[in-house]
């Protein structure tokens, strides 16, 4: 490269010197000038030295560009002002510590300089890093994020636990109707399958020659010992007639009138669903023949299947709301009863039989519903809210909020999730106040932070001797 430089030097009262001037061989002109006392400007050690091109590159010792030129030192009086203007006495008696990247990037410089796009580099001063584990934050930028801070309360924690499952019969409201001995159907009642009855409602007429003969000696037998009665000489006759299931207001008839009914007139035992009718008029029933099935619905169960992770937070006697998929407005309130000893080892989940009303029978059996278990325990603890946790996957952590702009990451040991707030159980004490929103800003605003401490006190042991450390004045 070919270049040409002349130099003039101008002696005007206080002895100025002119810059150089050069022309290259592309054709291009650029004019460098300096206004500084010969003599002071022989004695100055520059700062740094600056790409000639006006690139954002420079160098801590003279070299040249890649098109042969020398790069241009830059003295105390050349810098470039801060971005936002001091006062004069307070900048002087700030260290600058290092000038960080305006775009917030993990670049640092000691000296001024530009980034890409001609920004200056932001100085950080001494004080305005904090080593006490907390994050500081200006007012303006506390509202340009939204951040929102709540103090940690205690409450109740409620933890939605769901689970599906069908209506079944309460087993102990389940009778059936049996002979005891062989007995052939005399007649049978207007009944169905699906008819309510009522306790004491006729069903069908039976004779049976066991019933009759045992009938007949219990009559003879309070018939011809009038003086001692019943009590004395009949209880081993009657005991015979309640061994063969013949119903009590029967009995109480044959001793009231003192006659043996030639068939026995069989009676509901409860209220009300017959689910299962197999009497047929005229039909022989040998012992054990099941001739109806009777289940009173006004109290059935919902036997729901409960994930093992949430068994933890089951317990007898919660409250639990169930939604039939038939009435999907509908909500039917219940407890738990039992919860079943045995987990399912395909489905890994462990059943819970949960009791409801149903004076209207409108759950039927095997109808499939939804229950939501009401987890509460009733005792608060203290919670802060889901957005609040900032979660690594290792570890999780919140932001306290320590007054004036400052915001301190503390870890944290969780429990209980439930109704947009987690249960906290070491780390935080009732009445701080934790981040609730924006604090992932925060958190970022932290890690750059850490990152641009590391590249600062990195940077002074990275330059050469005797090299400028960025000290601004």
């Amino acid at each position: 490269m070919k270049t040409l430089r002349l130099l003039t030097i101008l002696a005007l009262g206080g002895g100025l010197a002119l810059g150089a001037y050069w022309f290259s061989n592309e054709g291009s002109w650029s004019v460098h000038a300096e206004a500084t006392p010969a003599a002071a400007q022989a004695n100055r050690a520059p700062l740094y030295y600056r790409d000639p091109g006006g690139a954002p590159l420079w160098s801590a010792a003279p070299k040249k560009d890649d098109r042969g030129r020398d790069y241009l030192p830059v003295y105390d009086d050349d810098q470039a002002a801060p971005a936002a203007p001091k006062p004069a006495q307070a900048a002087s008696s700030r260290k600058i510590l290092y000038y960080r990247n305006p775009m917030g990037l993990p670049d640092t410089s000691p000296v001024p300089k530009k980034d890409p796009m001609g920004m200056n580099y932001i100085p950080v001063y001494e004080g305005d890093e904090v080593d006490d584990g907390t994050v500081k934050l200006s007012p303006g930028k506390i509202q340009r994020t939204g951040v929102k801070s709540e103090p940690v309360e205690r409450r109740a924690i409620r933890v939605a636990v769901k689970a599906p499952g069908t209506i079944q019969l309460d087993e102990r409201r389940v009778s059936v109707i049996a002979m005891r001995a062989e007995s052939f159907v005399q007649k049978v009642a207007d009944v169905t399958t699906g008819t309510r009855v009522k306790a004491g409602q006729p069903l069908m007429e039976i004779y049976s020659s066991a019933v009759a003969s045992a009938a007949a000696e219990y009559l003879a037998t309070i018939t011809s010992k009038t003086v001692g009665g019943v009590e004395m000489y009949g209880r081993g006759s009657r005991q015979r007639l309640v061994n063969l299931d013949v119903p009590e207001p029967v009995i109480a008839e044959m001793e009231k009138t003192r006659v043996a009914p030639v068939t026995i007139h069989w009676s509901a035992p409860r209220d009300g669903i017959v689910l299962e009718r197999s009497a047929i008029e005229g039909m022989r029933a040998n012992p054990g023949d099941v001739l109806f099935r009777i289940a009173d619905i006004s109290l059935v169960w919902a036997l729901v299947d409960v994930a093992e992770r949430d068994l933890g937070h089951i317990a007898v006697g919660q409250s639990v709301a169930v939604r039939a998929r038939s009435f999907p407005g509908r909500i039917f309130s219940g407890k738990i009863a039992v919860v079943y000893p045995q987990v399912n080892r395909e489905t890994r989940t462990v059943r819970v039989r949960i009791e409801l009303a149903n004076l209207d029978a409108a759950l039927l059996p095997d109808m499939y519903v939804d229950a939501d278990i009401d987890t509460a325990d009733g005792a608060p603890v203290l919670a802060i809210q889901d957005s609040s946790v900032l979660d690594t996957g290792t570890r999780q952590a919140v932001l306290v909020d320590k007054g004036e702009g400052r915001f301190e990451p503390r870890e944290v040991k969780l429990g209980r999730r439930g109704g947009g707030y987690i249960e906290v159980r070491e780390g935080l004490a009732d009445g701080e106040a934790v981040v609730t929103s924006a604090n992932f800003l925060i958190d970022a605003e932290s890690n750059l932070k850490a990152a641009l401490k590391g590249f600062a006190e990195a940077a002074p042991q990275a330059s050469p001797p005797g090299h400028a450390t960025g000290e601004h004045k």
